[in-house]
């Protein structure tokens, strides 16, 4: 019901002048609309609501929300509502953005509601609230990661995966995709995850979803935050498209990218390490569309 609108995943080696061997999984091309990791996060989530006779789907996120985007395109194909509760009540009378119009012209209710309120997201009695505000409501959390995301998330990693290569890198927001790959790992492998938020929180995130130890997280690469970028990102992200002909945007993959460039650039890898590196998709929302460059 969902795996058949999946396209084939292909794989691509980046030559580098190292000593490493380096190949992307390019999750980006799995499906046009439900790009990269939302596909795997939200097969298992859909196919639980509809198995659970509810026939909407609620979720949360930012105006520009890859999130938001991709599920209402699967709510849509699955027969099923969509409602997303958007941050910022200063939108609810503006035109819509790309984003949010793609979203409305599939279905899905848009809500928008103060910053106050979003943070409210997951907290018991507001979405007991929505529960009653939109009855026969499945929901799924911001940036879809619950247990059924992270079970999705595994299938990200082929058999093949496991046995040929030495370590696993992702990008990281919310902790589901890693989750998954780690527990899909095998015990000689390490997965590296690179954050696109400041802080150490996401360890303890992870943690809730997997108690394997072969994992480890860097912020290092985040430009200071989510969605903060810099010019030595931009060069690198503009650099790597034209030589590798690989899209990238500079909240998630890109990041991703720059830093294991650099790791790699600086021999952080022994001699004859083979990477995956996972291109989890989110390009619909790429900021350079929308902000000087």
């Amino acid at each position: 019901m969902f795996d058949h609108i999946a396209q084939p995943i292909s794989y691509q080696h980046i030559e580098l002048p190292s000593s490493v061997h380096l190949d992307i999984k390019r999750l980006d091309l799995v499906h046009p609309q439900i790009s990269g990791n939302k596909f795997f996060k939200l097969k298992y989530n859909l196919l639980a609501a509809k198995q659970q006779g509810l026939s909407n789907i609620l979720t949360f996120g930012g105006a520009y929300s890859n999130h938001i985007a991709a599920t209402a395109y699967a709510a849509h194909i699955f027969g099923l509502n969509s409602i997303g509760i958007i941050r910022g009540e200063e939108l609810t009378n503006k035109p819509l953005n790309p984003t949010l119009e793609k979203a409305q012209n599939l279905g899905m209710q848009l809500h928008f509601v103060s910053r106050n309120e979003y943070r409210l997201r997951d907290d018991e009695k507001f979405l007991q609230q929505l529960i009653q505000q939109f009855p026969e409501t499945y929901i799924i959390p911001e940036g879809g990661t619950n247990k059924l995301a992270v079970q999705g998330c595994q299938e990200i990693l082929s058999q093949s995966d496991l046995e040929k290569y030495d370590v696993i890198c992702c990008a990281v927001g919310t902790g589901g995709t890693i989750s998954g790959l780690i527990e899909k790992s095998s015990t000689h492998q390490k997965v590296l995850g690179f954050s696109a938020l400041k802080g150490d929180f996401l360890q303890q995130e992870i943690r809730q979803w997997t108690k394997k130890q072969n994992w480890s997280l860097t912020d290092a690469y985040c430009c200071g935050g989510y969605a903060k970028t810099s010019p030595e990102l931009f060069a690198f992200i503009k650099g790597f498209e034209a030589q590798y002909a690989v899209p990238l945007e500079p909240i998630y993959t890109g990041k991703m990218m720059f830093g294991l460039s650099d790791l790699i650039k600086n021999n952080y890898f022994p001699v004859g390490t083979r990477i995956l590196a996972i291109h989890s998709g989110g390009l619909q929302a790429d900021i350079r569309n929308k902000t000087d460059q």
